[in-house]
């Protein structure tokens, strides 16, 4: 399977993605804690079906430490016991941040006030800039149909 389109080697992408990938770093290094980060950037992924984001999140959290059991409960973090209070605020808003169509609500005042009880400002901006971030990603991704499973860890830093 080959990807519909090489966003690398388009003039017009290529720039466009020079300032993606820098605000993707920003968002990375900010003070949100990474694991929750990674666990954020994968469900996102598994809502939306990006075979790429989910190949690459699942393997930079691997590689990062987190645990098998954890990743293969994201899909069903609800009645996961694995999961901190502030990850599955995290997750909750990353869910409604996400399914902004099948809500019509977009994110609730319940599961943001979940949210702020765990995170700061700093860390709920980091927050949803990640989940921007990452629907931004994945339609990139989906899209143009970009293969998945050769993800190395650390490929595209």
């Amino acid at each position: 399977m080959e990807a519909r389109l090489n966003y690398f080697a388009d003039p017009t992408a290529g720039k466009a993605l020079k300032y993606l990938m820098s605000a993707g770093k920003a968002i990375k290094d900010s003070v949100l804690p990474a694991a929750t980060q990674e666990l954020v950037s994968l469900r996102v992924s598994q809502i939306n079906g990006c075979a790429l984001c989910i190949d690459m999140h699942t393997k930079e959290a691997a590689a990062a430490g987190e645990t098998s059991v954890r990743l293969h409960l994201v899909a069903a973090w609800r009645e996961a016991t694995v999961f901190t209070e502030a990850e599955r605020a995290a997750l909750e808003l990353a869910e409604e941040g996400t399914r902004v169509a099948d809500g019509a609500h977009g994110v609730s005042d319940e599961v943001w006030a979940r949210a702020v009880k765990h995170y700061d400002e700093e860390q709920l901006t980091a927050l949803v800039m990640l989940v921007s971030f990452m629907n931004t990603a994945n339609r990139l991704n989906i899209i143009a149909r970009t293969p998945a499973g050769d993800y190395k860890p650390g490929q595209f830093h």
